[in-house]
């Protein structure tokens, strides 16, 4: 299948916010194969829940017909869990990890239906699953390409949530990685990851200690780093190919998110007839479904000021995560805040 890349989610969404939307949308017509996420929020945020959005609509090329919910509470997470199952959906899905609990509780009762969260971490026998891509493999490339562009050896990250896992894994890959490469860490949380000004001060305030490459995970807010990038001229790397149009001179890389692979691999194998009860992590070692890849534009890794021998040590990265042969396991420390 073509992988829809995380910059092409957003795109779709304006034509999206045409729909009727209600919080529980009308069950499509009977199918044999159905397939439902809940979001935290609306589609038409042109961030997170668009995203959700995106990976629900990359399986009907997989025959499912498809169905949402909006604005989920927490208070109703089990009721609309179970209001999908009882319909006969093969899957439903929540989008984070916040749906764990509610689908523990739910899923013993709907034993054929598979369950799964969206960039969760954890899983419970037989039909409880998360999947999310390896956030400490590339996070660790982008440590390691930043300490090389880096003339000051001084680089930072700008992320929110932290101690959700999914950020401590790339948060503390890059540090670990960076700091490997010979440079000095220094990261900030911000506390809201759609909040582009707050993150731009964020980078401003790092850019004034000394760091000249800037990375980070958040949604909206990414764009603040590039903005702040822009501003200082430093170099910054991004989520999202609408970065590099950005400032196409300081953006280095992107880790482009594929969603729609991931999720299509599995949908597949719930279609023949098997669940799963655990966390599925993407990466270099799952090859040829990676989760994600470094892209500065379409077939193309590196901005050009990136040397190459450089771009060579970075994709060497993949090829030790791959054999196996280099394994990154962030902690709490290793994420940690500051310096």
């Amino acid at each position: 299948m073509t992988a829809i890349k995380l910059s092409h989610y957003l795109g779709g969404v304006a034509v999206a916010s045409l729909l009727a939307i209600s919080s529980f949308s009308a069950a499509p017509a009977a199918a044999e194969d159905k397939a439902a996420i809940l979001l935290p929020g609306s589609i038409n945020d042109q961030s997170w829940n668009a995203l959700g959005y995106a990976i629900l609509q990359s399986l009907k090329p997989h025959g499912f017909a498809t169905a949402y919910s909006e604005n989920v509470s927490d208070a109703d997470e089990a009721e609309a869990l179970r209001g999908y199952a009882s319909q006969g959906y093969n899957i439903v899905m929540g989008h984070s990890g916040r749906f764990v609990s509610a689908m523990e509780q739910v899923a013993p009762d709907f034993p054929k239906t598979q369950f799964i969260v969206v960039s969760g971490n954890e899983g419970m026998p037989p039909n409880v699953m998360s999947i999310d891509w390896n956030n400490a493999q590339f996070g660790c490339q982008i440590g390691l390409l930043a300490a090389r562009m880096s003339k000051t050896k001084m680089v930072a990250g700008v992320y929110g949530l932290e101690g959700v896992p999914n950020i401590t894994a790339q948060a503390g890959g890059f540090r670990i990685c960076a700091t490997k490469a010979g440079a000095k860490v220094s990261i900030l949380y911000v506390k809201d990851m759609e909040d582009a000004a707050a993150a731009k001060e964020a980078a401003l305030s790092l850019i004034a200690q000394g760091a000249d490459v800037i990375t980070g995970k958040l949604n909206a807010a990414e764009a603040g780093l590039v903005e702040a990038a822009k501003e200082k001229h430093v170099y910054v790397t991004g989520r999202g190919l609408d970065q590099t149009k950005m400032a196409p001179d300081l953006v280095l890389t992107n880790i482009i998110e594929d969603w729609p692979a991931m999720f299509g691999k599995t949908a597949d194998e719930v279609k023949a007839g098997k669940l799963f009860g655990n966390f599925v992590q993407y990466g270099y070692d799952t090859a040829p479904v990676t989760g994600a890849s470094l892209e500065y534009m379409e077939g193309k890794a590196f901005n050009p000021a990136v040397p190459a021998s450089v771009a060579k040590e970075v994709a060497d990265l993949a090829d030790q995560f791959k054999s196996g042969s280099l394994k990154v396991e962030p902690t709490r420390n290793d994420a940690r805040g500051g310096t």
